[in-house]
């Protein structure tokens, strides 16, 4: 699999995992890996990614749960659905959904 060093997605994007069953809205992108070295060797080898590619903040959601996820730009795709996420934290960071993306609240931008 390529590996692209700059990113693919924007924050308000959603995404959905490629292996796991969860998609989420991204509230914040890291250049390249920026976690610990303990959260990065809990990932099993066989599918440990890249640290030199961007990773993403989503607020995440699956079937059972809402909660934080931070993926790496080569395990996540675009979310065909573009139906609206139901994680109950959305209304604080966005505005509102148009077109599949969400729109950051002003107050919240940098």
């Amino acid at each position: 699999m390529q590996v692209h060093k700059e990113p693919l997605f924007n924050i308000g994007d959603i995404v959905k995992h490629r292996i796991y069953p969860f998609r989420g809205v991204i509230i914040d992108v890291d250049p390249e890996f920026s976690n610990t070295e303990e959260w990065y060797q809990s990932i099993p080898a066989e599918i440990r990614p890249s640290r030199n590619q961007p990773y993403y903040h989503l607020m995440a959601e699956n079937t059972e749960t809402f909660y934080t996820a931070y993926v790496s730009q080569q395990n996540l795709v675009r979310d065909g659905e573009n139906g609206p996420l139901e994680h109950p934290d959305i209304e604080e960071m966005f505005s509102g959904m148009e077109k599949g993306k969400y729109h950051l609240r002003n107050e919240v931008r940098n």
